[in-house]
């Protein structure tokens, strides 16, 4: 058009720049901003100014220079004011959002549903819940409350921001809606999924399915989510089903809660179907060579190239969701890849996506690349901050987790109720009492945040490890509500490593009342029993677990070795490897008895002889998979081994000696935490 002699005007200009405003071509965008200011088009309308808002905010992530472009606008209407409202909360400026909706207010301009939207999502990430109650107030005086918008995020407000963690106020609003589409009852449905109460968003997605009302991505990744907590995951195939015949199961939350909900589940080559459908779709589908040949995919390598010829396509949302999924599985060379696509795609310095490697690398067992993520970050959010805390409170390094925390303060970020669950876990995992209750009560005095049920769990899990059982039961009986399952869980856990059978008895009574199908309460106390040698006890739980119909989760352990997943349940022959890694086991078991190794038969849970136990021992799970790492891998590249489960005393002891014998360090992730053993130490000093 320019080499034809035609002038742009005002809306060719805001088209154009609307082109650029994504990552791909935001240099182009720059390129016409300078055109844009040398010809005076910048205040010619408002939609030029909004549409160069948008390029700096979407384009590149560059807040400031939008807010720049804003405040040099001589002309600003409602749609403005909303636009740069909205970037501040999408970018994680969310001060700054509810500050300009104050500017907004002197200004004279009256907030719309839009605005408003923006506000409440805002005070959600916030948890400012004055004044999210505040904004309720408003949108009920101005008419508002019809709309659905509105309905569904006051519905994810009131969920999220409750302090006891109440769904009532969100069903209210829900209820008092006139009308409900996808997006109200996924608001619904999601809110119960968050206050951990699975079986009722089980329900809520059944009654909006008679409604006649269809699902979406987003619903059916609420759901897949509660699917993952339970211990049936029959509805959760039926699900998947679902999705596949809905074109949904390769879009990318879908897909996450998926491999998530096969990881929990044991299903580790369903999970990693799932991630690779996902990791597919996701790069390949956005391909300039759509050409490729089918049969070229079938190898791994020709896939790899064909991800790093075609990655240009992939959005910063993309990737994170990738990382995610890599996160959930362990699988640290596929979270390598991606990483090496990201800074090849320009987005190395996206903050999302560098909080999204944080947690892959923290949960693929390798704390020192998630620390260097960290290190390098220019910019920072409270999610950062609350992920590096995080993952250094689950590697047991809870001095530094501690000190970034105090780092955190220093620098004026506010921490969340997140953060805190974080700093918590961090005392809770190294027995530092003194130091958790002074979190735990200035939580409310500096920040004003109330505790919720999982900052009790957490402070209930630390009086508990530390054989403060009456003080744990003490501060349950305090709080400001019902105690839940997850805490009565947590105290039968530390009933179990103390050996206290009374208040064992009385936690797993308080858990069954709230979840009387729950089999992990039935398993604990039954373990109970056992170390104690009631055997005749530990028939009568089995006895009723089996008339109940309730199925014990299977324990098992997995290994990545040649970017292959291998897993392994108690007494697998099935590995093709079988005969050796028996072989190497049988050695293990000698040189490490030469240095003091006894096994622990205390965690054998069934009346055997004594040397029939000892040969149970070395069938564990993570033993197998660490004695197959062990003749697959070469030095000095440290061992990485995930279970589901709690890791056994005994393994946890044996890994030790395995450590000081073969010069290697060997990680574990279980269900609750990480364990670096290196030279005959572990990171968690044997308290976890």
């Amino acid at each position: 058009m320019l080499q034809s002699g035609i002038y742009p005007n005002e809306y060719c200009f805001t088209a154009s720049i609307r082109s650029s405003s994504n990552a791909p071509y935001f240099s182009i965008g720059l390129v016409i901003f300078a055109f844009v200011l040398k010809t005076g088009y910048f205040d010619s309308h408002v939609c030029v100014g909004c549409a160069l808002i948008d390029m700096f905010a979407k384009g590149s992530g560059d807040i400031h220079s939008a807010r720049m472009v804003f405040d040099k606008m001589r002309d600003k209407n409602l749609v403005t004011w909303t636009l740069m409202i909205t970037r501040f909360s999408q970018l994680g400026f969310l001060s700054d959002a509810v500050d300009l909706f104050c500017s907004m207010l002197v200004s004279g301009h009256t907030p719309d549903s839009f605005t408003l939207t923006s506000l409440l999502s805002a005070s959600v990430d916030l948890e400012f819940f004055s004044l999210g109650k505040q904004l309720h107030s408003w949108v009920i005086r101005s008419g508002l409350a019809s709309d659905v918008c509105v309905g569904c995020t006051l519905v994810d407000m009131y969920a999220k921001c409750a302090a006891d963690g109440s769904l009532e106020n969100s069903r209210k609003v829900f209820n008092s809606m006139p009308l409900h589409n996808v997006m109200s009852w996924t608001a619904l449905i999601s809110g119960y999924v968050q206050g951990r109460k699975e079986q009722e968003a089980m329900k809520l997605f059944c009654n909006m399915l008679h409604g006649h009302v269809a699902p979406n991505c987003f619903t059916f990744s609420s759901v897949l989510k509660a699917c993952a907590n339970l211990p049936d995951f029959s509805f959760g195939k039926q699900l998947h089903g679902q999705t596949i015949k809905l074109g949904l199961s390769a879009i990318n939350c879908v897909g996450n809660s998926l491999i998530n909900m096969y990881a929990r589940s044991g299903r580790t080559d369903c999970a990693r179907k799932a991630f690779d459908i996902l990791f597919e779709n996701n790069l390949i589908s956005h391909s300039a060579a759509s050409d490729a040949n089918a049969k070229e995919l079938d190898s791994e390598e020709s896939f790899d190239r064909d991800i790093e010829r075609t990655a240009i396509g992939a959005s910063s949302f993309t990737y994170a969701c990738l990382l995610s999924g890599a996160a959930c599985l362990g699988t640290i060379s596929k979270g390598e890849q991606i990483h090496a696509l990201i800074v090849k795609s320009g987005f190395g310095t996206d903050l999302c996506i560098n909080n999204a490697l944080i947690s892959m690398y923290s949960k693929c067992g390798n704390k020192e690349a998630a620390l260097q993520v960290f290190d390098d970050m220019e910019h920072r959010n409270v999610i950062t901050w609350t992920s590096i805390i995080s993952a250094l409170a689950k590697h047991g390094f809870a001095t530094k987790a501690l000190e970034l925390f105090y780092e955190m303060l220093e620098i004026g970020a506010k921490p969340n109720e997140v953060t805190y669950i974080a700093v918590l876990s961090a005392c809770s995992h190294v027995g530092l009492i003194d130091e958790a209750w002074k979190h735990f009560n200035s939580m409310h005095h500096n920040h004003g945040i109330s505790p919720r049920m999982e900052h009790y769990a957490c402070m209930v899990d630390l009086l508990g490890r530390s054989g403060l059982l009456l003080e744990a039961i003490e501060l349950i009986s305090s709080m400001p509500f019902d105690a839940d399952a997850l805490v009565w869980r947590t105290f039968l856990g530390s009933c179990r490593v103390h050996r206290n059978t009374k208040l064992g008895e009385h936690a797993a009574k308080m858990i069954l009342e709230r979840e009387p199908h729950d089999p992990a309460t039935y398993i604990l106390l039954s373990n109970l029993y056992a170390s104690e040698g009631r055997w005749d006890d530990v028939a009568a739980i089995r006895k009723c677990m089996k008339q109940k119909k309730l199925i014990k989760e299977t324990g098992y352990s997995w290994v990545e070795v040649d970017n292959q997943m291998h897993k392994f349940h108690v007494g697998d022959t099935s590995h093709l490897q079988a005969k050796s890694i028996y072989d190497e086991l049988d050695e293990l078991a000698l040189k490490i008895k030469k240095l003091g190794y006894v096994p622990n038969t205390d965690f054998v849970l069934h009346d055997v002889e004594d040397e029939q136990k000892d040969h149970y021992l070395f069938q564990h799970s993570e033993k197998i998979a660490v004695a197959f790492a062990l003749i697959s891998t070469s030095k000095p590249k440290p061992i990485r081994v995930f279970k589901n489960l709690r890791v056994c005393g005994d393994c946890h002891t044996a890994m030790k000696y395995i450590s000081i014998v073969t010069g290697r360090e060997i990680v574990v992730r279980d269900a609750y935490r990480f364990h670096h053993m290196k030279d005959g130490k572990c990171s968690c000093n044997d308290y976890w």
